[in-house]
């Protein structure tokens, strides 16, 4: 039987990144996941709204909670950034019963919803480990990774109280899912720091600094690529990577995947688009 979510693909996904999405869709029937649709979902503040007016988003995301709430089901997304936001909001509304009632106050008012706390945040990375188990996808690998690859949490995705069993000052959970597709893991320390990407309209150096720094360091390491849990934050890795490259003078020249499509290409999904990886794998290289 299906592990039902409420699937949340978070606003990057929908906009600038729809692979993330279809390869959400391709793996989660191999690994026995249902995406069930959260109508009229909305942004999830990405921390930028909460910097202006905390139970704005706070009362945006009791929103998408209620949503949730009426399915059932706990909330799923494949995005660091838009799991540790909602993270954040879901506990701080959990642990202060004042505040879910001045929130629930303005989610009747605007919306007819009352928020119970009754859901919960989940992210891809942790229900595969968790729930699903390595050994399981292991088994379901048609076409195994055979490269190595550098894992990038991103800093939202490792909050405290909120990885499962992993460690949230040392990571192990996207190496360890590396090596059960077939892949060589790659350590770096980067790997859970922040690219500041929200940041780069008024800080641009500061963030094509923090950029060059982890995708050097990957790079550095031996990883032929670079595989992101973190759809924001791989704007700035991958479409950035230049511009990076040019203001710190340093090599940034790596393919950035997402995770899903990492997990996609392992179990036999876009062929075509692994074969691709491979072939800029060994241009660049060369």
């Amino acid at each position: 039987m299906a592990i039902k979510f409420a699937y949340y693909p978070g606003c990057v996904v929908q906009s600038s990144a729809p692979e993330v999405d279809e390869a959400m869709r391709a793996i989660a029937p191999l690994l026995g996941i249902e995406l069930i649709h959260i109508p009229g979902s909305s942004c999830c503040g990405e921390g930028v709204i909460r910097q202006a007016n905390n139970d704005l988003q706070l009362a945006l995301n009791a929103r998408n909670f209620a949503i949730a709430e009426d399915s059932g089901l706990e909330i799923l997304t494949s995005s660091a950034s838009c799991y540790g936001n909602m993270w954040e909001d879901l506990s701080e509304l959990n642990s202060d019963d004042e505040l879910k009632q001045r929130i629930n106050k303005v989610l009747a008012r605007t919306s007819d919803m009352r928020f119970d706390g009754t859901t919960n945040m989940r992210h891809l990375l942790h229900v595969l480990v968790d729930e699903i188990g390595l050994d399981k996808i292991k088994s379901l690998v048609v076409n195994p990774i055979e490269l190595p690859v550098a894992a990038y949490y991103g800093s939202n995705l490792l909050l405290p109280g909120s990885c499962g069993d992993d460690d949230p000052w040392d990571p192990t959970y996207f190496e360890s899912l590396i090596t059960a597709l077939g892949g060589e893991p790659i350590y770096i320390d980067g790997r859970t720091q922040s690219v500041g990407h929200t940041s780069i309209l008024s800080q641009e150096k500061t963030v094509l600094k923090m950029t060059a720094e982890i995708l050097n360091e990957a790079i550095s390491a031996g990883a032929k690529v670079l595989a992101s849990a973190c759809p924001f934050s791989s704007i700035a890795l991958d479409n950035y990577q230049i511009k990076a490259g040019r203001a710190t003078n340093t090599d940034t020249d790596i393919p950035v995947i997402h995770l899903p499509e990492l997990i996609a290409f392992a179990l036999g999904c876009y062929p075509e688009r692994f074969a691709y990886l491979r072939t800029r794998v060994m241009v660049i290289g060369t």
